[in-house]
C-alpha cells in the first residue's frame, strides 16, 4: 500500500501528498529580512516538479524585537508582503503548497541583534544545550504580552495577503511561544502561570483565538510545538497530549510535532522518525493531522512511520536540504515497490 504519494486535506486545502519540507533557516535574506533573488531561487529548486505536498517557509519574525538573527526572513511590516508573494509565486508556480512560519524568538534573541531589550516569559536564562545562557531577558507584562498576540496577527494577515496557503506559528526549539509553554523557562505566578498545563498554553491559545479572528474560518492554521524538553523537570508526553487537545479545541488545523528545548533532537532515540513515540500517541487524542519530522532520510522509512499510523505526514529537512531531488526519488521509489 502507498500511502505517501497520497493526497490528504488539511483543514480546507489539498496537499497532492504526505511530504512536508519543514521550515529551515537559510540566512539568506537581507539584513532587513527582506527577500532576496537567493531565496527565491533556493524554493524554486526546492519545489520543482512538485514532488513535494508542504513547503512551511524559514521562521519569520513577526517583529523586530523577535528576530532571531541576521539573515532571517521577516514578516514583521506591511512592506514584507510583496517579497513574501514572490517565495509563494515561486512555489505555487511548481504546485506545491506553502505556508508561512511565524515566529518570536523571545528570550532567544539578542540585543547585539535587535537593538532591543530581550523579552520572555519569566527574567531567567534559557538552558541551551545543557549549558546556561548568561543573558537574563525581561519578564513580560500584561502589555508586552498583548503586543505580541497583535504582532502574530499582523503576521498572519501579511502571510494571507502575500498568498500563503496558510500559516504556522512557531512555538518549538527555545522561542517565545516555547519559553512559556515549558516550565524550564516560565515561572510566572499570574494567568500565564509556569504551574499549569492551562497557565503555559494560555498565551499559545490568545494567539490562535487573534490569529483565527484575523484571517478567517476557512484560512488554515498550523502549530509546531517543541512536544517535550527530554531534560529534567522540563516540559513531557503528558504535556503534549493536554496541550494538544486544547489546540484542536481552538481551531488548529494541522499539529506539527518537534523538540522543545532540547531543539531539533531526541536525545533518548537515533531512529528515523525520532519523535514517532509522541505523534503516535497523539493520533490517538486529536483528529486533526499531524507532521512528524526527525531525522527521516528514506522513503522507505517516511512509508512505514505511515503504514504504521504513528503520523499522517512525514517532515524531511536535512535530505531534501542535502538533496533537492530527495522528493522526486521518493516518489518513484515507492510507485515501484
Amino acid at each position: 500500500m502507498n500511502i505517501l504519494n497520497t493526497p490528504i486535506m488539511v483543514g480546507n486545502i489539498k496537499l497532492n501528498n504526505r511530504i512536508v519540507m519543514p521550515p529551515m533557516a537559510t540566512a539568506k535574506a537581507g539584513n532587513d529580512g527582506k527577500v532576496s533573488q537567493a531565496l527565491c531561487n533556493y524554493y524554486d529548486e526546492k519545489s520543482h516538479g512538485g514532488y513535494i505536498g508542504l513547503i512551511i517557509t524559514e521562521h519569520s519574525f513577526i517583529s523586530p524585537e523577535g528576530k532571531a538573527g541576521n539573515g532571517q526572513l521577516a514578516i514583521a511590516d506591511d512592506s514584507d508582503i510583496d517579497g513574501l508573494a514572490k517565495i509563494v509565486n515561486v512555489i505555487h508556480k511548481n504546485d506545491t503548497k506553502a505556508m508561512a512560519q511565524i515566529s518570536h524568538a523571545g528570550g532567544a534573541a539578542k540585543t547585539s541583534i535587535t537593538g532591543r531589550t530581550t523579552l520572555s516569559a519569566s527574567a531567567n536564562p534559557l538552558p541551551r544545550a545543557g549549558k546556561e545562557n548568561t543573558d537574563i531577558p525581561k519578564e513580560m507584562n500584561l502589555l508586552d504580552i498583548q503586543k505580541v498576540v497583535d504582532d502574530f496577527a499582523k503576521a498572519a494577515i501579511r502571510a494571507k495577503k502575500a498568498g500563503y496557503d496558510g500559516v504556522e506559528i512557531h512555538s518549538a526549539h527555545g522561542y517565545l511561544l516555547n519559553q512559556f509553554y515549558s516550565p524550564l523557562t516560565n515561572k510566572r505566578t499570574d494567568e500565564y502561570s509556569g504551574s499549569t498545563l492551562m497557565g503555559r498554553i494560555k498565551l499559545h491559545l490568545d494567539v490562535i483565538q487573534t490569529v483565527r479572528e484575523a484571517v478567517g474560518k476557512d484560512y488554515p492554521i498550523a502549530l509546531r510545538l517543541g512536544a517535550c524538553d527530554y531534560i529534567p523537570g522540563g516540559s513531557t508526553l503528558q504535556d503534549s497530549i493536554a496541550a494538544a487537545k486544547e489546540f484542536e479545541k481552538a481551531g488548529i488545523d494541522l499539529l506539527d510535532i518537534s523538540g522543545g528545548f532540547c531543539g531539533y533532537i531526541n536525545p533518548y532515540s537515533k531512529e528515523q522518525g525520532y519523535f514517532s513515540e509522541i505523534t503516535e500517541e497523539l493520533k490517538k487524542h486529536i483528529s486533526i493531522p499531524i507532521i512528524l519530522t526527525g531525522g527521516i532520510v528514506d522513503a522507505a522509512a517516511a512509508e512505514k512511520l505511515l503504514l504504521e499510523n504513528k503520523t499522517d505526514l512525514v517532515g524531511v529537512g536535512r535530505a531534501i536540504l542535502k538533496n533537492s531531488d530527495w522528493a522526486k526519488n521518493a516518489h518513484f521509489y515507492i510507485n515501484k515497490n
